[in-house]
């Protein structure tokens, strides 16, 4: 046997000897990953036993109406991700981005600093070597969409066309030197983006359905705690809350998105009791919201299905 072939043995062998320790290790990881999402949902709700007491308190209707809705803004998001995928010239099994998506939303509710896109872009890494950098620009590209039609929201609904137009200039034009910047500074390197005029208004109408969502939420969210607003105030309060994915340094923004609402309420015109009662319910909604998707994850066999 030549020094060729006896390379080629050793390097199978040891390639046999990993998808062992794979195999055994995969068990591990499943049911570590289960027990602390499990202890942070316990956690969480032991931090906050406000929710609870609050969700007694809220007609059940509400509450349906609620859940209902964030189920629709997070199918729109897991369409909206499979177009980020594509972008980066892949493309995922239905069941496997939902699951990712359903993945990504619980980091990004418990984590800090918006942990979702680091998990999917770890994640799309490891199995399907999707670069980082390209991964990271096309997630800044659909954040440049996110944060003109947050900027349109913010003020449409209370202000005049002309102030919108130039918040919407505004936000477009910081949007494209932030992202003219690191396409410059990384030119070369992002050989694996396709942003393709398809796939482009492909993002820009998940977006603006995903946020119409969100929309619907904050505004049963408000009606819930007894708030009466028009639509226009909700679309603007939608706008507000939107802002503070950018600077979410808390376990979903916990205290930053009130702040932001409280610093545009004189644009959005909703109280202060109003805004504290609203997001009380709507975060302990969304708990129970995320503790189903979590439930939904396991009966659909979710470790199984993330096979590297």
């Amino acid at each position: 046997m030549d020094a060729s072939s006896e390379d080629s043995v050793a390097a199978s062998a040891q390639t046999d000897t990993a998808k062992k320790q794979l195999r055994w290790l995969k068990p591990l990881l499943s049911v570590f990953i289960i027990t602390v999402t499990g202890w942070l949902f316990v956690r969480y709700l032991h931090a906050h036993p406000d929710y609870v007491m609050r969700l007694r308190q809220t007609h059940i209707g509400w509450i349906i109406a609620i859940l209902l809705a964030d189920f629709a803004a997070i199918t729109t998001l897991a369409l909206l991700y499979q177009v980020l995928v594509r972008m980066t010239g892949k493309r995922l099994p239905p069941t496997e981005n939902w699951l990712l998506t359903i993945y990504s939303s619980i980091a990004n509710f418990f984590g800090p600093f918006q942990s979702g896109p680091g998990v999917r872009a770890a994640y799309l890494k490891s199995k399907y070597h999707v670069s980082l950098r390209a991964y990271f620009f096309v997630t800044l590209f659909s954040y440049a969409v996110y944060t003109v039609l947050s900027a349109f929201c913010l003020l449409v609904g209370t202000r005049p066309w002309w102030q919108t137009t130039l918040a919407c200039l505004l936000a477009a034009g910081v949007s494209a030197l932030v992202i003219r910047r690191v396409g410059h500074k990384r030119s070369g390197k992002l050989s694996e983006v396709h942003i393709t005029r398809r796939l482009v208004v492909a993002l820009t109408a998940l977006t603006a359905l995903q946020i119409t969502f969100i929309c619907l939420r904050y505004y049963l969210a408000l009606r819930a705690g007894g708030a009466q607003l028009s639509l226009g105030q909700a679309v603007s309060y939608t706008g507000a809350a939107n802002f503070a994915l950018f600077v979410s340094i808390t376990p979903d923004g916990i205290g930053i998105r009130e702040a932001f609402l409280l610093f545009a309420q004189h644009i959005h015109l909703v109280s202060t009791d109003a805004i504290v009662t609203a997001n009380i319910i709507d975060r302990a909604t969304f708990v129970v919201f995320l503790g189903l998707l979590f439930m939904v994850a396991l009966g659909l066999h979710a470790k199984d299905r993330f096979k590297s």
